[in-house]
């Protein structure tokens, strides 16, 4: 088993160099998407990236919860996870969230990875490298996603930081190139 972070600021390329790299693995990838339709933009973004997959991957939506519910889905050669961003701000915005609960959801998935024979692809946001946000909620997601990538890359084999499509190695081996 390899865990595998890929980080990087929005439009990076972060997702097309985590589809290729599960590709170069196996055809057969679970891909867990966290993301949820709360409005017709999201609706159609969703769409989109629905249709840029392979189509014998299979996919589980999920907003959080990952753990139970690759727990009781059928076992992949790779799981390629799109993205810890929108699963902490999905742990965020529940009612009565709390810094306990997300970090047991992010345990739960540690513990799981732990035991899974496959690769574990994540793909992840770098959210630290701007001003500090001017509000509490914003400051909450910065550090509560800081904390996520911080323990993720600890525990990962291999972290890749996509900077203009280009990645580079921040731990483990060198990215292969892809067009």
């Amino acid at each position: 088993m390899s865990l595998i972070l890929i980080t990087g600021g929005a439009r990076s390329g972060k997702s097309a160099f985590a589809q290729a790299y599960a590709s170069r693995i196996s055809t057969d990838v679970l891909f867990v998407a966290t993301a949820a339709a709360g409005d017709a933009e999201m609706a159609a973004r969703i769409a989109h990236h629905r249709a840029e997959r392979p189509a014998q991957w299979r996919t589980l939506e999920v907003p959080h919860g990952i753990a139970a519910a690759l727990h009781s889905s059928p076992p992949a050669a790779v799981v390629l996870l799109d993205c810890v961003t929108l699963w902490v701000t999905n742990l965020l915005l529940q009612p009565n969230a709390s810094w306990d609960v997300a970090r047991a959801d992010l345990d739960a998935l540690l513990a799981w990875s732990a035991t899974y024979a496959g690769d574990l692809i994540m793909v992840t946001n770098e959210v630290g490298l701007g001003i500090v946000p001017a509000d509490p909620l914003s400051r909450q997601f910065r550090d509560w996603q800081g904390s996520f990538n911080q323990r993720l890359a600890a525990a990962a084999d291999a972290v890749y930081l996509l900077v203009a499509g280009l990645p580079l190695a921040i731990k483990g081996p060198p990215p292969e190139r892809t067009a």
